[in-house]
């Protein structure tokens, strides 16, 4: 045998014998007398990968089941001033939020006090509130009478200038912001195709998908540059309808192909930029669910906006007090199916009494395990994930410089130039 082979056998055979000291034809050796078994070189234990806390899981763990609730309502409210039953809302039910409209606003002044005061109500709650407005542009218009007025968004279409839009996007959201909002149901996202209809007309961008994506995409991420999370509307498309949602249900005879090829457009380019939430129109559609209009859907909400097209955003029902609704169902019943559906938020614009019913109908429902915790907890955690985008605070604001706004405002007239 070769010496060097022989050499390495015989190294390998003292490894082997060393590497296996337990095997069946050997003992364990004793230790050695001169060295203590505790005083023994010990390998480290592995540590057992950590697992990432949630902080918002943990803060859902820790709400009560009316907190939980009250996060997925916003609630109008009545008169100028604070008043007793807003202050209800907020000590007892703690909703989410509230939305002004016109008939809540007089001036700049005093649309900044009342803000101020539902943040300073909300101060004992852990959550801070939604303050929302509509705030299109055009007829649809919130804003107080001092701040220069906006265009139509057909008018904005009509000029198909994109630094145009921005800019007149970015005045929606300062003007929003500087009176204490932080939300605004804006853009519209509907294709206005139908010339009889009576609701959308020049509060579209177009007649086209293309002019509403491009636009329509804009002035979303113009308002959130304003730190204002914006709410596109009215899924799944409410432009070729010839009946007012807010006085009955409107019914759109469209297959889901022909939706896809066409009203569904500008959403899906919404839901690839990242929209914040998205408003479900009180509106049939046979062909899709032949039983329910697209708020109260599973069909359309939960197999459509969240399955199929991957929209895993804030969703919330159009006000749950227009027609399309009260016409045909009671509110508080309509609210539970919402949420079953798939919504996160229910609006409910007006009557206090109206509003309570649904809070109850909620709770109720919630409690009785017919929604469920998870569902529940998965609405809560969306709600909550926008509010800490935008970093929410109740913190007051202290004056507002209606000539800066208005300047902005003009300078972004002076773009579509």
């Amino acid at each position: 045998m070769n010496m060097k082979v022989a050499t390495l056998l015989s190294i390998m055979l003292i490894f082997t014998s060393c590497s296996n000291p337990l095997s069946s034809n050997q003992s364990a050796p004793s230790p050695t007398p001169s060295i203590s078994p505790t005083l023994q070189p010990t390998k480290e234990p592995t540590a057992e990968p950590t697992e990432t806390i949630d902080p918002l899981k943990e803060k859902i763990a820790g709400l009560t089941l009316d907190e939980k609730i009250g996060q997925m309502v916003i609630v109008g409210l009545e008169g100028t001033t604070m008043q007793e039953q807003a202050k209800e809302m907020i000590d007892k039910y703690e909703v989410g939020g509230f939305i002004l409209y016109k008939d809540n606003i007089i001036d700049a002044d005093q649309t900044l006090k009342l803000l101020n005061q539902l943040k300073a109500s909300n101060q004992m709650n852990d959550i801070p509130l939604w303050l929302s407005i509509d705030q299109e542009g055009g007829k649809v218009s919130r804003l107080p009478d001092e701040f220069t007025k906006i265009p139509s968004t057909a008018d904005v279409g009509k000029a198909n200038n994109t630094s145009y839009t921005s800019h007149i996007g970015q005045a929606i959201g300062e003007a929003v912001h500087a009176l204490g909002f932080n939300m605004d149901f804006a853009p519209v996202l509907d294709i206005n195709s139908n010339p009889k209809n009576p609701v959308i007309g020049n509060r579209a961008f177009g007649a086209t998908p293309e002019l509403v994506i491009t636009h329509g995409i804009e002035t979303m991420k113009a308002i959130q540059s304003k730190q204002v999370a914006a709410v596109v509307k009215h899924f799944p498309g409410h432009g070729d309808t010839s009946v007012d949602s807010h006085l009955d249900l409107p019914v759109v005879n469209k297959s889901l192909k022909e939706l896809e090829a066409f009203e569904l457009l500008p959403f899906a380019e919404a839901i690839q930029e990242n929209a914040d939430a998205i408003m479900i129109a009180h509106l049939l559609i046979p062909k899709i669910d032949e039983n329910y209009p697209a708020s109260l859907s599973k069909e359309l909400i939960t197999d459509l906006l969240r399955e199929k097209l991957n929209y895993n955003g804030v969703v919330m029902t159009d006000d749950m007090t227009m027609g399309g609704i009260t016409e045909h169902y009671d509110v508080g019943e309509a609210a539970v199916m919402s949420v079953l559906a798939g919504s996160d938020i229910i609006l409910i614009g007006h009557d206090y009494d109206t509003q309570i019913s649904v809070l109850k109908a909620l709770k109720e429902n919630a409690r009785d395990g017919v929604i469920t915790k998870n569902q529940l907890d998965q609405s809560v955690y969306r709600i909550l994930s926008l509010k800490a985008k935008y970093a929410l605070e109740d913190k007051a604001v202290p004056s507002v410089d209606i000539e800066a706004v208005n300047h902005q405002i003009r300078s972004a007239l002076q773009a579509k130039k």
